[in-house]
């Protein structure tokens, strides 16, 4: 597919946000992902998702959890995965040279992310290697979520100058704990295409435009539910019950 960047005449867009966890699909819970399980069969397969995604959807932003919580990048499934829709994925690397490794598995863009890159000079070292990457700001009460003392503020629209002055224009704003903050939303997006992610909900898609921003990403309870529901349930004379993130 080819590079479908969200410009300024173009309405805001948005991406659905997939949880992958050792290949199994995960939605955010109270205490962190936990696996989505049938109730009557196997664990929902990722590509089934895709395969619902792709009518309506022209691009995935992929979290994986492997990269994220043990550095172990799924690349396998980004590999598969990218072949069939455009991919923006977070594995949680900690420098440029680790994300080059997404993007030769065939993500259309890596994410760098304030809570995970380690110093600013990171931003300047991937933009040598690349330039399709995506910069996300991570933070809670205003105050962004630095992954080390490097970073010379947690000022989300300084940070975002920042990561624009070396070249890398998409931003995405990544509230945690709290509702996305509009007005900051609009500050940010007038330097370049901005994106609402964390606590962003589809409800809230008429808000992207009053705002600025090229678009929002979104988790999936609702598609998941409907693929659920219209999933037969598998043979058998024993139901299976959902397992929890602790059991193997």
């Amino acid at each position: 597919m080819g590079d479908r960047r969200a410009g300024a005449t173009r309405a805001p867009q948005l991406v659905p946000c997939l949880l992958l966890r050792r290949g199994q699909v995960c939605l955010p819970g109270p205490d962190g992902p936990v696996r989505v399980q049938t109730k009557s069969g196997p664990p929902l397969d990722p590509f089934d998702v895709i395969d619902r995604l792709r009518p309506d959807y022209d691009r995935l932003y992929l979290v994986d959890l492997d990269g994220i919580e043990r550095g172990d990048p799924q690349l396998e499934y980004v590999q598969e995965l990218s072949r069939d829709i455009d991919l923006w994925v977070d594995a949680g690397v900690p420098t440029a040279e680790a994300a080059i490794d997404i993007l030769v598995a065939g993500a259309q863009r890596a994410v760098l992310s304030s809570s995970h890159l380690r110093a600013p000079v990171g931003l300047r070292r991937a933009w040598k290697l690349s330039t399709d990457w995506v910069f996300e700001l991570e933070f809670v009460e205003g105050q962004v979520r630095n992954a080390g003392p490097a970073w010379p503020t947690s000022d989300p629209s300084a940070l975002a100058q920042t990561a624009r002055g070396v070249g890398i224009t998409d931003i995405v704003l990544s509230p945690r704990e709290q509702d996305p903050d509009w007005g900051l939303v609009r500050t940010v997006s007038a330097g370049g295409p901005t994106w609402v992610d964390g606590s962003f909900t589809v409800a809230e898609a008429s808000r992207l435009r009053d705002s600025g921003a090229a678009g929002g990403i979104f988790h999936l309870e609702a598609v998941l539910a409907d693929l659920l529901s219209s999933m037969p349930p598998s043979p058998g004379p024993e139901e299976s019950v959902p397992l929890r993130d602790d059991e193997d």
